[in-house]
């Protein structure tokens, strides 16, 4: 089975994401984190509409693991994307 791609849209600031992060690291596995709140001008615009395909609300974390996506920090939800 090959590895899964996963990418975190994040706040820096953000407790959840913080704990989302912890998580997957504890695991191993590999993962791509967007601060979209260190981003600026065009960038930014871009990332908050990429977001906002996979989470209208534009909440964070938005958590893409291939290609469901997982809004907020929720271990079962996230062991079940790997399993």
């Amino acid at each position: 089975m090959a590895p899964c791609k996963v990418k975190i849209f994040a706040l820096s600031t953000c407790i959840h994401c913080r704990k989302a992060k912890e998580y997957l690291e504890g695991r191993d596995i590999q993962f791509e984190c967007i601060y979209v709140d260190k981003l600026d001008g065009d960038e930014k615009k871009a990332t908050v509409a990429e977001v906002k395909t996979h989470n209208p609300k534009l909440s964070f974390p938005t958590i893409l693991v291939d290609e469901k996506v997982i809004v907020g920090f929720n271990k079962d939800q996230l062991e079940k994307s790997f399993n």
